[in-house]
Protein backbone atom coordinates (compact mmCIF):
# COMPACT_ATOMS: atom_id res chain seq x y z
CA UNK A 1 0.00 0.00 0.00
CA UNK A 2 1.21 3.48 -0.78
CA UNK A 3 2.45 5.37 2.26
CA UNK A 4 0.50 8.59 2.54
CA UNK A 5 -2.15 8.02 -0.08
CA UNK A 6 -4.99 10.51 0.23
CA UNK A 7 -8.62 9.53 -0.27
CA UNK A 8 -10.93 12.47 -0.97
CA UNK A 9 -14.22 13.34 -2.65
CA UNK A 10 -13.94 13.62 -6.43
CA UNK A 11 -14.07 17.02 -8.09
CA UNK A 12 -15.02 18.05 -11.61
CA UNK A 13 -11.36 18.51 -12.52
CA UNK A 14 -10.76 14.81 -11.66
CA UNK A 15 -13.15 13.60 -14.34
CA UNK A 16 -10.68 13.26 -17.21
CA UNK A 17 -8.59 10.81 -15.18
CA UNK A 18 -11.67 9.02 -13.84
CA UNK A 19 -12.79 8.68 -17.46
CA UNK A 20 -9.40 7.21 -18.47
CA UNK A 21 -9.48 4.66 -15.64
CA UNK A 22 -13.07 3.68 -16.43
CA UNK A 23 -12.40 3.36 -20.16
CA UNK A 24 -9.35 1.18 -19.52
CA UNK A 25 -11.55 -1.14 -17.44
CA UNK A 26 -14.13 -1.19 -20.25
CA UNK A 27 -11.58 -1.94 -22.95
CA UNK A 28 -9.33 -4.38 -21.11
CA UNK A 29 -11.08 -6.07 -18.17
CA UNK A 30 -14.19 -7.91 -17.12
CA UNK A 31 -14.47 -5.71 -14.02
CA UNK A 32 -17.30 -3.90 -15.79
CA UNK A 33 -19.58 -5.56 -18.31
CA UNK A 34 -19.94 -2.50 -20.47
CA UNK A 35 -18.37 -2.32 -23.91
CA UNK A 36 -19.01 1.38 -24.53
CA UNK A 37 -16.24 3.91 -24.04
CA UNK A 38 -17.47 7.08 -22.31
CA UNK A 39 -16.43 10.71 -22.45
CA UNK A 40 -15.96 13.30 -19.73
CA UNK A 41 -19.52 14.60 -20.25
CA UNK A 42 -20.82 11.11 -19.39
CA UNK A 43 -18.73 10.95 -16.23
CA UNK A 44 -19.80 14.49 -15.32
CA UNK A 45 -23.48 13.47 -15.52
CA UNK A 46 -22.66 10.35 -13.47
CA UNK A 47 -20.88 12.43 -10.80
CA UNK A 48 -23.79 14.88 -10.67
CA UNK A 49 -26.30 12.04 -10.25
CA UNK A 50 -24.24 10.47 -7.43
CA UNK A 51 -23.99 13.80 -5.65
CA UNK A 52 -27.72 14.49 -6.03
CA UNK A 53 -28.44 11.07 -4.49
CA UNK A 54 -26.11 11.91 -1.59
CA UNK A 55 -23.61 9.21 -2.52
CA UNK A 56 -19.82 9.54 -2.45
CA UNK A 57 -17.41 9.41 -5.34
CA UNK A 58 -13.95 9.01 -3.87
CA UNK A 59 -10.55 9.28 -5.54
CA UNK A 60 -7.23 7.89 -4.37
CA UNK A 61 -4.31 10.29 -4.76
CA UNK A 62 -0.78 8.85 -4.88
CA UNK A 63 2.19 10.30 -3.05
CA UNK A 64 3.09 11.94 -6.38
CA UNK A 65 -0.29 13.72 -6.43
CA UNK A 66 -1.83 11.61 -9.21
CA UNK A 67 -5.26 9.99 -9.20
CA UNK A 68 -4.67 6.22 -9.17
CA UNK A 69 -8.19 4.97 -8.52
CA UNK A 70 -11.74 5.88 -7.70
CA UNK A 71 -14.75 4.32 -6.04
CA UNK A 72 -18.42 4.94 -5.44
CA UNK A 73 -21.66 3.30 -4.49
CA UNK A 74 -25.26 3.77 -5.46
CA UNK A 75 -28.66 2.25 -5.03
CA UNK A 76 -28.64 -1.53 -5.36
CA UNK A 77 -32.16 -1.61 -6.73
CA UNK A 78 -34.60 1.20 -7.44
CA UNK A 79 -37.43 0.09 -5.14
CA UNK A 80 -38.08 1.69 -1.73
CA UNK A 81 -37.60 -1.56 0.16
CA UNK A 82 -33.95 -1.64 -0.92
CA UNK A 83 -33.14 1.90 0.28
CA UNK A 84 -30.79 0.64 2.99
CA UNK A 85 -28.67 -1.39 0.54
CA UNK A 86 -25.99 -0.05 -1.79
CA UNK A 87 -23.79 -1.60 -4.47
CA UNK A 88 -20.26 -0.36 -4.87
CA UNK A 89 -17.64 -0.20 -7.59
CA UNK A 90 -13.90 0.36 -7.33
CA UNK A 91 -11.52 0.98 -10.21
CA UNK A 92 -7.75 1.23 -9.96
CA UNK A 93 -5.40 2.45 -12.67
CA UNK A 94 -3.96 -0.56 -14.50
CA UNK A 95 -0.32 0.05 -13.52
CA UNK A 96 -1.25 0.58 -9.86
CA UNK A 97 -3.29 -2.57 -9.20
CA UNK A 98 -2.20 -4.91 -6.41
CA UNK A 99 -0.69 -2.18 -4.26
CA UNK A 100 -3.46 -1.75 -1.70
CA UNK A 101 -5.30 1.11 -3.41
CA UNK A 102 -8.50 -0.91 -3.84
CA UNK A 103 -8.44 -1.89 -0.16
CA UNK A 104 -8.02 1.71 0.97
CA UNK A 105 -10.85 2.86 -1.30
CA UNK A 106 -13.07 0.02 -0.06
CA UNK A 107 -12.45 0.90 3.59
CA UNK A 108 -13.34 4.54 2.87
CA UNK A 109 -16.52 3.45 1.03
CA UNK A 110 -17.56 1.22 3.92
CA UNK A 111 -17.08 4.12 6.33
CA UNK A 112 -19.19 6.37 4.06
CA UNK A 113 -21.96 3.76 3.86
CA UNK A 114 -21.97 3.42 7.64
CA UNK A 115 -22.08 7.22 8.00
CA UNK A 116 -25.15 7.23 5.73
CA UNK A 117 -26.78 4.52 7.88
CA UNK A 118 -26.79 1.94 5.11
CA UNK A 119 -27.44 -1.61 6.24
CA UNK A 120 -25.81 -3.75 3.54
CA UNK A 121 -23.17 -3.21 0.87
CA UNK A 122 -23.40 -5.51 -2.15
CA UNK A 123 -20.62 -6.49 -4.54
CA UNK A 124 -21.20 -8.03 -7.96
CA UNK A 125 -17.87 -9.51 -9.09
CA UNK A 126 -16.95 -11.43 -12.23
CA UNK A 127 -16.44 -14.92 -10.82
CA UNK A 128 -12.90 -15.40 -12.19
CA UNK A 129 -11.68 -12.20 -10.50
CA UNK A 130 -10.15 -14.06 -7.58
CA UNK A 131 -8.16 -11.02 -6.42
CA UNK A 132 -11.32 -8.97 -5.95
CA UNK A 133 -13.21 -11.84 -4.34
CA UNK A 134 -10.28 -12.38 -1.96
CA UNK A 135 -10.12 -8.71 -1.03
CA UNK A 136 -13.84 -8.65 -0.30
CA UNK A 137 -13.52 -11.77 1.88
CA UNK A 138 -10.67 -10.12 3.81
CA UNK A 139 -12.94 -7.12 4.43
CA UNK A 140 -15.72 -9.31 5.84
CA UNK A 141 -17.92 -9.78 2.77
CA UNK A 142 -19.55 -13.18 2.39
CA UNK A 143 -20.51 -14.87 -0.85
CA UNK A 144 -24.27 -15.02 -1.23
CA UNK A 145 -24.60 -16.54 -4.68
CA UNK A 146 -23.21 -17.20 -8.11
CA UNK A 147 -25.14 -16.67 -11.30
CA UNK A 148 -23.85 -18.65 -14.27
CA UNK A 149 -23.41 -17.10 -17.71
CA UNK A 150 -25.47 -13.98 -17.01
CA UNK A 151 -23.09 -11.66 -18.87
CA UNK A 152 -20.82 -11.62 -21.86
CA UNK A 153 -17.68 -9.80 -22.84
CA UNK A 154 -14.72 -10.56 -25.09
CA UNK A 155 -16.72 -13.30 -26.82
CA UNK A 156 -17.33 -15.45 -23.76
CA UNK A 157 -19.98 -15.98 -21.10
CA UNK A 158 -19.29 -14.55 -17.66
CA UNK A 159 -20.46 -15.71 -14.26
CA UNK A 160 -21.36 -13.19 -11.55
CA UNK A 161 -20.55 -13.72 -7.89
CA UNK A 162 -22.57 -11.74 -5.40
CA UNK A 163 -21.10 -10.85 -2.02
CA UNK A 164 -22.45 -8.74 0.81
CA UNK A 165 -21.28 -6.99 3.93
CA UNK A 166 -23.79 -6.29 6.71
CA UNK A 167 -22.87 -2.84 8.02
CA UNK A 168 -25.40 -2.21 10.77
CA UNK A 169 -27.70 -4.24 12.95
CA UNK A 170 -31.16 -3.55 14.29
CA UNK A 171 -34.49 -2.71 12.75
CA UNK A 172 -34.84 -0.36 9.79
CA UNK A 173 -35.86 3.20 10.59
Amino acid sequence: MRGNMLIRQAREDDLSVICEIYNDAVANTTAIWNETIVDVANRSAWLKARREAGYPVLVAISDAGEIVGYASFGDWRAFDGYRHTVEHSVYVQSDSRGGGIGRKLMLALIAEAERLDKHVMVAGIESENTASIGLHQQLGFTETGRMREVGTKFGRWLDLTFMQLVLTTGSPA
